[in-house]
């Protein structure tokens, strides 16, 4: 199941003033998180061990990983089985939920003209802001599983 495609964002409304790799970073917040949490499936432990090194040193910013290491798709081979059912239910578009809380955590108070969710800074910064809400939202839905 392919859960993302960076592709499926270049068209459309995607400021004409980004260069492509800006719609990957949304998902490539949520895969980084998602690895580091322990979330990996075994493409990434097993096929692909260096991947979570890579992301733990911080030696490439969260979209850039995930255009190189997934190719810019987010699938389900990507996590694990809790991964997969907590994506599911969270990572949905249909849902909203990953989405809003990208948007209120990362996308306030962006300058005028630059205030699309695509022009958030694809940085460790930007992801250690948004990591605690991740993390609070895989702990309320472990809560909720229980």
């Amino acid at each position: 199941m392919k859960y993302d495609d960076a592709s499926w964002h270049y068209g459309g409304d995607f400021p004409a003033d980004l260069p492509r790799e800006a719609g990957a970073t949304h998902t490539g917040m949520f895969i980084a998180w998602a690895l580091l949490a322990g979330l990996s499936g075994e493409l990434h432990t097993t096929d692909f061990p260096e991947d979570i090194p890579e992301l733990t040193k911080r030696s490439v910013t969260p979209g850039a990983f995930f255009l190189s290491a997934c190719d810019g798709k987010f699938t389900d081979e990507d996590l694990s089985v809790e991964g997969n059912a907590f994506a599911s239910s969270y990572f949905d578009v249909e849902s909203g939920g990953y989405l809003a809380d990208y948007e209120e955590t990362l996308g306030q108070n962006l300058p005028a003209g630059r205030d699309s969710l695509y022009h958030i800074a694809d940085s460790w910064e930007s992801f250690d802001k948004l990591r605690p809400v991740l993390d609070r939202r895989l702990a309320e839905w472990r809560a909720r599983a229980a």
